[in-house]
């Protein structure tokens, strides 16, 4: 993760936790029993792939828990599962040289491996997991909710998270792209 905590990261993860919790709360799609597609993943797959693990790791966290106490109390299993999110998206800003304005093809193909690898990790398995483990939760219930939460936040944030990183790269100087003047 990264090593140090600087302003701009504070800043970071303020602005993401508002973000995730503004549109998860306010611009969520109902699917299936207390699940829904999910536009948020999109905004923090951004933040997790500028700022790196630890801002997506705090923006999830943070935000997922505003929203569950804004419909009534945490919901511990889902709400460490969206920080876990944050954190794999952000290990691939290593990968991905976004502030040098890099996200074509190849970027793009890396961003989106990775995003649904995370969301099955979480989705299918963490939060699952978590579900028996902390509430008790029938495992029947949760192959669906589960699959359902994968595949609906994998197709929205390869949309919305693919295409703010695209607008992202373009605001970006492109390394070597400047030359000095004789």
């Amino acid at each position: 993760m990264d090593k140090k905590i600087t302003i701009k990261s504070i800043v970071a993860i303020g602005i993401g936790a508002a973000l995730f919790f503004v549109v998860g709360r306010f611009i969520a799609i109902p699917i299936f029993a207390n699940t829904t597609a999910n536009l948020q993943y999109g905004i923090l797959s951004v933040f997790s792939i500028i700022f790196g693990p630890l801002v997506g790791a705090l923006a999830g966290f943070i935000g997922h828990t505003l929203i569950d106490l804004s419909w009534g109390g945490p919901w511990w299993s889902w709400i460490i599962a969206s920080a876990v999110f944050g954190v794999l998206v952000g290990l691939v800003k290593k990968k991905i040289d976004i502030e040098n304005g890099k996200f074509g093809k190849k970027e793009i193909i890396t961003f989106n491996v990775a995003q649904v690898i995370a969301h099955a990790i979480c989705w299918i398995v963490i939060a699952s997991a978590l579900d028996v483990i902390i509430y008790k939760e029938a495992i029947s219930k949760l192959v669906g909710q589960s699959l359902i939460a994968f595949a609906a936040n994998s197709v929205t944030t390869a949309i919305v998270g693919t295409l703010l990183l695209l607008a992202y790269a373009k605001t970006r100087t492109k390394a070597g792209s400047l030359q000095k003047e004789d």
